[in-house]
């Protein structure tokens, strides 16, 4: 249900909104005696609407339009009204980005319900437009042309429209969390909400009112009811990223709220909330073994895992670190204001040398970027990425200069041999174990490309 706060410091025309919009539409209100009150309510509730009226005392109407542009609350629609006849404030809160106004004393109910419609529906215009200009802005994850990049793709589009619980395995950096938000878009649920959850930066004590709400009164500190993250998910996606690190007391709970579909807030003993929430959870844990170890209830696993994705690794995705990079470069000079770099080949070599095991595509992302400090000119060199890359090169090249000399091909090729060379060797020769440590699918695919590379066993034994 949609949360509207009415703010007026006249105790009656407060009180009267308030009960009028419950009776009629159900809808959950709270209220505010001045701007100052309804600022600290915007910080620590989900405001879907603010009705507000322009003359108070204490921080009046435009003084609190004014607060929540410089905190960055825009996306909250302002319903402004006044009792003086007088509408020049009413054109100066619109241009303080107020959504709409009225005359308190003209105004019907059935009027005022309206508004606060068109209100909601415009606050999920926005939602939706941030939501996609976000997913535009991490398009990272699904530059590429590899086939773990293909195969990612056509898990997200075979399952998006199902409205069963999805797992999403992963490393750190990966971008999980992206699969979930493209999950969403493309599903029936797009125009909902999309609530992200890191359980992992919750402290303990503190995820269960966190996700399931609380009444007031039902601790210190709880001076009114708040709504958990499934009543602010409720007709769309909750994301519930690094699950593996949830409390086992918390994972019980959350098992009977996925089986029943209905939460109960801390506090509000008696009170079932029904929600509607497509749960997708992320973690870069093996659950399986958290299960043998006693860190993971095996029933909600199985609860969750009705589909499972799996976000592959920068390592298992190498043949797109060359577009990856192009990519970041121009995205982070437009995000700098500062005029497009061009990224010689040699640098590219240099990036497709490191040792990508243990890092994804998020620090690829920051290499880039701190390389882009370091340049100042038009062309991002070798020089130009920073030293500790540069140590941990799986190939040093001793001679830069004999790099300008050979083509962008030949430099690939040669970047490519080297990699999987240095991987041979650490494997022994082991075609299929090397194949793994590398996330090339299978063996015979290794020796594809090893034949195209023209890499024989017989030309390296000692």
């Amino acid at each position: 249900m949609p949360t509207i706060l009415v703010v007026d410091d006249v105790n009656a025309w407060r009180d009267q909104y308030a009960y009028d919009i419950r009776r009629k539409t159900g809808f959950e209100v709270l209220t505010a005696g001045n701007g100052r009150e309804a600022l600290n309510l915007l910080g620590g509730e989900d405001i879907d609407v603010v009705i507000l009226d322009l003359e108070m005392p204490v921080m009046d109407g435009l003084e609190m339009l004014e607060m929540m542009a410089k905190e960055g609350r825009e996306n909250v629609p302002v319903i402004v009204y006044t009792a003086k006849g007088s509408f020049e404030r009413c054109v100066r809160a619109m241009q303080l980005g107020a959504h709409n106004f009225f005359a308190k004393d003209e105004i019907a109910l059935d009027q005022l319900l309206e508004k606060i419609e068109n209100a909601l529906k415009h606050r999920r215009l926005m939602i939706e437009s941030s939501t996609l200009r976000q997913a535009a802005r991490e398009l990272s994850l699904f530059i590429g042309k590899s086939e773990a990049v293909n195969k990612l793709r056509q898990s997200i589009e075979s399952v998006a429209d199902v409205p069963s619980n999805v797992l999403i395995l992963g490393e750190s950096g990966t971008g999980k969390e992206l699969v979930a938000r493209e999950l969403h878009l493309l599903s029936p649920r797009a125009k909902m909400p999309f609530v992200a959850v890191n359980c992992a930066a919750i402290p303990e004590n503190l995820v269960e009112s966190e996700l399931f709400g609380f009444e007031k009164g039902a601790f210190s500190g709880a001076v009114r009811a708040t709504r958990g993250k499934f009543e602010a998910a409720n007709g769309g996606t909750l994301f519930l990223d690094e699950i593996g690190d949830m409390p086992l007391p918390i994972q019980a709970k959350l098992l009977r709220v996925l089986q029943e579909s209905e939460v109960t807030r801390i506090g509000g003993e008696g009170r079932v909330i029904r929600v509607d929430v497509r749960v997708i959870a992320a973690t870069n844990r093996n659950l399986e073994e958290e299960i043998a170890n006693g860190n993971f209830r095996q029933d909600l696993y199985y609860r969750i895992c009705t589909h499972v994705i799996r976000v592959p690794s920068l390592l298992e995705r190498f043949e797109d670190i060359e577009l990856l990079t192009l990519y970041f470069v121009e995205r982070t000079c437009e995000r700098f204001g500062i005029p497009p770099k061009v990224v010689t080949p040699e640098a590219l070599f240099v990036l497709k040398s490191y040792d990508w095991r243990k890092n994804n595509v998020r620090e690829l992302e920051n290499i880039v970027e701190r390389t882009i400090i370091r340049c100042n000119g038009k062309r991002i060199l070798p020089e130009h990425i920073p030293a500790d890359i540069l140590e941990k090169n799986e190939a040093p090249l001793l001679n830069l200069s004999l790099l300008a000399e050979k083509t962008f091909h030949e430099l690939k090729e040669e970047a490519e041999r080297k990699i999987l060379l240095h991987h041979l060797q650490a494997h022994n020769w082991h075609i299929t174990n090397t194949a793994k440590a590398l996330g090339i699918s299978n063996h015979s695919n290794l020796l594809k490309i090893m034949r195209r590379l023209g890499i024989k066993r017989s030309q390296y034994r000692n």
